[in-house]
């Protein structure tokens, strides 16, 4: 296996990882938590699940990102000259970073509302009248951050897929040679 193709790889499974596993933790696993018997129940079970989570997401974010800097290693000769390319890179870059820092942030939230491994919820972001306010301050947060990590990584794919479409062996000569001709 090549260094781009490792890179590439690294960078899509970890990004696919990261985007679906937190899509399918605000689809599924905040809303089933809901059906547990009790309110603390419904905590415990939204907690255990974000925290039996939490490695395998980390893992994921670490091979996107060295995946990530192996792509950009690779291709820095290209992105230097091809017109376009830079400006995609910057965003992909631009996006990683708010991703991770909403994921971050997310996960200090989290780790608020995980302190007491059986909170009382209504389900997991949506607090119970005997939630505690720190923690059904945090839980109304994460309400909302739920969907923004999924979103930044959703539009990260789309930009990789620019990115993508930038190195086709058409889109480099043309990218180069405006860059070039101006």
């Amino acid at each position: 296996m090549s260094t781009d193709t490792l890179s590439r790889s690294l960078h899509d499974v970890g990004l696919a990882a990261w985007f679906g596993g937190t899509l399918a933790n605000a689809v599924a696993l905040n809303r089933a938590s809901a059906e547990a018997d009790t309110a603390n129940g419904t905590g415990r079970v939204a907690n255990t699940g974000w925290n039996k989570w939490t490695p395998v997401n980390a893992a994921a974010i670490g091979a996107h990102l060295a995946g990530s800097v192996g792509e950009l290693v690779g291709n820095r000769a290209r992105l230097a000259v091809q017109q376009g390319a830079g400006g995609t890179a910057m965003a992909k870059t631009g996006l990683t970073v708010a991703a991770l820092a909403v994921t971050g942030y997310s996960r200090l939230l989290g780790r608020k509302v995980a302190k007491e491994s059986s909170v009382p919820a209504l389900a997991a972001t949506e607090p119970a009248a005997s939630t505690p306010d720190d923690v059904a301050k945090a839980q109304r947060k994460l309400a909302l951050l739920q969907w923004a990590v999924p979103v930044l990584t959703g539009a990260l794919i789309v930009v990789s897929s620019l990115a993508g479409e930038q190195q086709r062996a058409g889109a480099v000569k043309k990218g180069v040679l405006a860059r070039f001709s101006r």
